[in-house]
């Protein structure tokens, strides 16, 4: 367990970074980092380098992964599965997808285009911008294992219960007609090469970088004033775990923002160690993730607002029950 600990204190966590920020901070600034300003440069600083680090690395493990399992490779895996087996198997291939909410709407569309049930295609929708092996590894290293676990368990629980519901409902003429006449060729995929897998994976980190890199810096510098600008007191007034309304807030304050778990992430930071209750925190995160938006602008497009709004609503209503339930269970993870 020693060992564990200190693996997942230096690689995670990366303490060993933040003993060199803090050296930085502290011998050229000549700022102390228990102040004001020489803490929000420390936590800006520590915080940008990790997730930069751990997100490229991530990104081109999971991309490596799924460069054997194109497109047209998944959509035959998830045809051969109905009911609720392929709404546990959409839900999970979501995971290996590490695309935010917009990014994932195009291969909604593929895969309802190429005859997928809906309700497995609402679960990988659910699931893919929620959850993935690199939020996995991001929240462990800010917090611990058990919320990292916990986390992905509840996410993949709402991505699988949203596809059933929606399976259920029988919502397919709510999808718009062009989607079911946007058929695509189901053009068999040659194996890729290890040299052309690495180098798939580069690009696939390159892009995603691209895709990122303003929200994880917003991320940062918002974690960073609220880490050490903004009373707590003020926060516990608004968002404290007294607060019968704070997972209500944190939700809808959470749809309108775009960004993705990796910019979310040092805000969360920031609120917990403020006080913040835990299943607030994660309503504030999902509701980010899964609700932006443009995600749900986007997805007007191409289904009619019957369906949007079941998609929305269980949503919203299912991320909040979440916060409330870890709210109260919180003392089993912190």
């Amino acid at each position: 367990m020693n060992i564990f600990q200190w693996l997942n204190n230096q690689l995670l966590k990366m303490e060993w970074l933040s003993n060199l920020i803090k050296l930085l901070v502290e011998n050229i600034f000549g700022l102390s980092i228990q102040e004001r300003i020489g803490g929000s440069i420390h936590f800006f600083i520590y915080d940008v380098i990790k997730i930069f680090i751990l997100l490229s690395i991530l990104i081109f493990i999971i991309s490596y992964i799924q460069s054997f399992f194109p497109p047209e490779r998944t959509k035959k895996i998830l045809g051969k599965f109905n009911g609720i087996s392929g709404n546990i198997l959409g839900a999970l291939l979501g995971t290996v997808t590490p695309f935010c909410s917009c990014s994932s709407i195009p291969l909604f569309i593929g895969f309802t285009s190429a005859g997928l049930p809906l309700g497995i295609t609402f679960s990988f929708l659910i699931s893919s911008p929620l959850v993935d092996i690199a939020s996995i590894l991001l929240l462990a290293s800010i917090f611990n294992w058990r919320i990292a676990i916990a986390y992905v368990i509840v996410g993949l629980l709402l991505a699988v219960i949203g596809g059933t519901i929606i399976s259920k409902l029988k919502l397919e003429d709510y999808v718009e007609p062009f989607v079911y006449g946007n058929k695509s060729a189901d053009i068999e995929q040659e194996d890729m090469t290890t040299k052309e897998r690495i180098n798939f994976s580069k690009e696939q980190v390159l892009e995603i970088i691209k895709k990122v890199w303003l929200y994880v810096i917003i991320g940062v510098g918002i974690g960073a004033a609220i880490h050490n600008w903004i009373p707590q007191s003020l926060i516990s007034a608004i968002l404290g775990q007294d607060k019968w309304y704070s997972v209500l807030i944190a939700t809808l304050v959470g749809v309108p923002m775009y960004a993705d778990i990796f910019g979310t992430l040092p805000i969360a930071e920031a609120l917990v160690a403020k006080g913040v209750g835990l299943g607030t925190v994660l309503s504030f995160m999902m509701g980010v993730t899964a609700l932006s938006l443009p995600s749900i602008i986007m997805l007007k497009q191409v289904v009619k607002p019957k369906l949007l709004g079941v998609f929305v609503g269980y949503c919203t209503i299912g991320i909040m029950i979440i916060g409330y339930v870890f709210n109260a269970i919180a003392y089993l993870f912190i």
